[in-house]
């Protein structure tokens, strides 16, 4: 194995690992949670915990096919649910919440798929978009920016399931 492909090998394990954990945290903090607790608004802003799932099922769904995988939702069924969009205040625009963990559940065996099929040749390819409009974004970085958004996002999510009223799942 060359020093670049042991390299990328080395990347792609640990895109994987961060991938594995940020599952492990959100299906962690989501247990017990009900459909009524997941809409509870932090205050004085912010998004619930229904909308931050959603959103986070939103991104790994657009980047499926970016790591040569199908989506498994249409993409206009999660547009409540983009970037940007406005805090979910009305429960009936909501998905329902076990919904959304199916749909997580459908998704992340086909992140992890895409991610281990990741070449060096494929990294190193320019970027379909940017989400911060780097004209040098590569599809490597931009797995790199994806994966760091989900971290993030899944960490909100143990705040959010406190103030749903629930203890903290993670010590």
């Amino acid at each position: 194995m060359t020093t670049a492909a042991a390299g990328t090998a080395s990347e792609v394990e640990g895109f994987r690992h961060l991938a594995r954990l940020t599952d492990q945290v959100l299906r962690v903090n989501l247990e017990g949670v009900t459909q009524d607790e997941s809409l509870v608004q932090p205050q004085p802003a912010g998004n619930c915990l229904n909308w931050v799932v959603g959103h986070l099922v939103t991104i790994y769904n657009n980047a499926l096919p970016l790591l040569g995988q199908e989506s498994v939702e249409d993409p206009a069924v999660l547009r409540r649910y983009d970037r940007g969009s406005a805090p979910l205040a009305d429960p009936a625009e909501a998905m329902e919440l076990s919904e959304l963990r199916s749909l997580w559940e459908r998704i992340t065996p086909r992140v992890d798929a895409g991610l281990a099929a990741l070449t060096a040749e494929a990294m190193a390819q320019p970027a379909p978009f940017s989400p911060s409009d780097d004209p040098d974004e590569t599809v490597g970085s931009l797995v790199a920016t994806v994966l760091f958004h989900q971290a993030y996002h899944a960490g909100q999510t143990g705040v959010l399931r406190r103030i749903a009223g629930h203890a903290g799942a993670i010590a």
